[in-house]
């Protein structure tokens, strides 16, 4: 006449995990059902990650032989109480299971009698009544404040709070139940023939049964009350059926006019009714259909009852929901929370039944070794992680295009990196690439105007002027690494530089060239005077760029540069980059480069000391020497940056190195050509030689 135990027990699954609670206690009464409660739970609880902080049996009877074991039951009840984690305690057991906790609170804590101090969640099942007798009739129930039961869904019976209102001990056939339960609730005696008793102890049966606490008496039908009276008119109707059925059996059909003889209903046996209850369904008097499903089990789900209770030790039952297990998905619990009434100890509503605190946002669980796996330590995500949930078990791993944040607790959208003419960096490199530029050409120009003059005769003014050419191409390539990098700057700009410098050095070694070869040219005999020409210095301007072309070439056919983006060398941005392609041939291009220089460099050095008005060497050693520097250097630099640092670091080198050729070489002579005329004179260079 009841729901299947089973709904009742996925019912408290699902309440646990409404309210989260994952650190529960379990009570159960000491017998074979409470076996089977354990056992079954534990497994739910198990599989839904839910843990069992304790399991605690309580005894069905105190049996005063053994004190020491109930002494010791008791003493373990209570310190579970003293539990500050669990504050959720699932309890199975009967109508006396309440009783026995409340009397275990009252003896050990017999200072605090008339109100204890335990803020705790009780869940019981349908078979728990609340009930006090004899000396706990004096107690409150202020322990289970707020407990939550189930309860066998039940109605209102019209007029049952009458019946029991006019209810008297003496008004039916006294079987004995009614004097005896009348005797304990209003503690009492009848009057007994040759037992004396005092007068204040006598029962009139004019007691009121509305004056009895809900602590011993509920006017209300309870779940079990509607069950009984359920069965109660369930087997009426199952022998109207059978009756029925043996009457038709027998041609017998009941009519006003007519007697039939209905001795054959005596003949049947009581197991024969099960076939009339199986397939019953009737309306009770509360407007309710009572019916059976296929297992004979009686159809429904379970009432959610919260307990109010009032210092006069009374108390109040408010329904706060259902469980309906044919309920669609997802509203099988339906719960009503603004009703609930929890304990006053409680800070926190609904309160917390956890091993240990949740996993906040930013962090995930690791398992504690030796314990349950509800308690568990917090570790922050790792960097590039993140969990936007509390307890999560793992953190999530944010996009490529994405980044954890500080506290990890979301991902956030990269920044593209390049190295544009807005950043500061950017901004410095293209002043600097411009104010040389226009160093540049004005140098150019001033060589231009005082073309005529021996100084710019000297060492060949072609060269110098296409010297001044490929460094003013020079000053001007950064413009190619500066700003958003797109698929034809990443294919011309390692080329372009490439080649503009092979011909800017190639200049200055055809100049250093030209100096060496005609001071040997001089000597009376010499074989070098066939080499000093337009066409030594047209050979080495020619060929030495040509070399470096052919390379940049092959680079181009085969692994060309491309445009690129780097999601994982800065965590915070995507660069925007240009790929080399092939890193072999990009150090190709700067050894060959490399090595231009560094001929130009012994050269010059090996020349330095030639006796010329003239010469340019030492100027070019100097100038070499800091090309070479910044090269040299330029490399493990490179190597160790990143990002736009990788292309500050080559606009640097090639400004720096452009600079250093530009100094060395033009300053003393622009100094002379501008501001000491005088000196540029054949006159005086010639009286200098001598």
């Amino acid at each position: 006449m009841v729901p299947n135990e089973s709904h009742q027990y996925t019912g408290i699954i699902w309440l646990l995990q409404h309210f989260r609670w994952t650190w529960v206690g379990l009570f159960a009464v000491d017998n074979n059902n409470g076996d089977h409660f354990l056992q079954t739970l534990e497994s739910l609880l198990s599989k839904n990650g839910i843990c069992s902080a304790f399991t605690q049996r309580i005894p069905r009877l105190a049996r005063l032989d053994d004190l020491d074991e109930i002494t010791d039951i008791a003493f373990n009840i209570y310190m579970h109480l003293l539990d500050n984690k669990t504050n959720v305690f699932v309890i199975y057991g009967e109508s006396l299971t309440t009783a026995w906790l409340r009397t275990i609170v009252f003896f050990q804590d017999p200072e605090n009698k008339e109100s204890t101090s335990f803020g705790k969640v009780w869940i019981m099942t349908s078979q728990i009544d609340f009930i006090l007798t004899g000396l706990q009739r004096g107690w409150n129930l202020h322990l289970f404040q707020g407990a939550i039961s189930f309860s066998v869904h039940s109605e209102n019976i019209l007029d049952f709070r009458k019946f029991l209102q006019v209810i008297k001990p003496y008004s039916t056939q006294d079987d004995g139940f009614l004097k005896v339960f009348w005797e304990q609730a209003f503690d009492c005696s009848f009057p007994k023939p040759g037992v004396a008793i005092s007068v204040t102890e006598i029962c009139t049966g004019d007691e009121k049964l509305e004056s009895l606490p809900g602590s011993q008496f509920e006017l209300l039908m309870t779940s079990h009350s509607y069950s009984i009276y359920n069965a109660v008119h369930a087997v009426a109707h199952a022998l109207q059926a059978m009756s029925s059925y043996n009457l038709r059996e027998k041609g017998c059909i009941p009519h006003p006019a007519m007697r039939c003889n209905k001795a054959g209903l005596h003949s049947f046996q009581a197991w024969q009714l099960h076939e009339f209850l199986q397939g019953l369904s009737f309306n009770n008097s509360a407007g309710e259909t009572v019916s059976f499903n296929d297992k004979r089990e009686r159809e429904g789900g379970f009432d959610i009852i919260s307990l109010d209770t009032f210092p006069n030790k009374s108390f109040q039952k408010v329904k706060v929901g259902r469980v309906d297990p044919i309920a669609p998905q997802g509203k099988e619990l339906m719960m009503n929370t603004d009703l609930l009434v929890w304990h006053s100890k409680f800070k926190q509503m609904p309160p917390l039944s956890l091993c240990n605190e949740p996993c906040h946002p930013g962090h995930q669980k690791k398992s504690k070794e030796g314990e349950k796996f509800c308690c568990y330590a917090c570790v922050p995500c790792s960097e590039g992680k993140v969990s936007n949930k509390t307890d999560m078990n793992d953190c999530v791993q944010c996009p490529e295009h994405q980044y954890s944040s500080k506290e990890r607790e979301r991902c956030v959208s990269k920044t593209i990196s390049f190295l544009s003419y807005v950043n500061p960096l950017g901004i410095i490199f293209a002043s600097v690439a411009l104010s040389l530029s226009l160093v540049t050409v004005f140098v150019l120009t001033t060589f231009l105007k005082h073309r005529d003059t021996p100084l710019v005769k000297a060492n060949n003014r072609n060269l110098t002027y296409l010297l001044l050419i490929s460094l003013l191409l020079c000053f001007l390539s950064p413009f190619l690494f500066l700003g958003q990098p797109g698929k034809v700057t990443c294919l011309l700009r390692q080329p372009t530089f490439a080649t503009i410098f092979s011909v800017a050095v190639s200049c200055v070694l055809a100049k250093t060239m030209i100096v060496s070869l005609a001071f040997l040219a001089i000597k009376p005999g010499s074989r070098f005077k066939k080499w000093v020409g337009k066409r030594l210095t047209y050979s080495i301007v020619l060929s030495c760029p040509l070399i470096q072309v052919s390379i940049c070439t092959v680079w181009l056919l085969t692994f060309p540069p491309f445009l690129d983006l780097d999601m994982h060398s800065i965590t915070e941005e995507i660069i925007l980059q240009c790929n080399e392609g092939s890193v072999v041939m990009f150090y190709c291009v700067l050894s060959y480069m490399g090595f231009l220089a560094l001929a130009s460099f012994i050269v010059a050095f090996l020349s330095r000391k030639l006796p010329d008005s003239f010469n340019e060497a030492k100027l070019i050693t100097f100038s070499m020497l800091v090309f070479c520097s910044v090269w040299v250097s330029f490399v493990p630099t490179y190597l160790s940056a990143i990002g736009k640092s990788m292309v500050a670091v080559e606009i640097f080198s090639i400004l720096t190195s452009g600079a250093g050729l530009l100094g060395c070489m033009f300053f003393p002579k622009c100094y002379i050509i501008v501001l000491r005329p005088e000196l540029n004179k054949r006159e005086q260079l010639i009286r200098r030689r001598n």
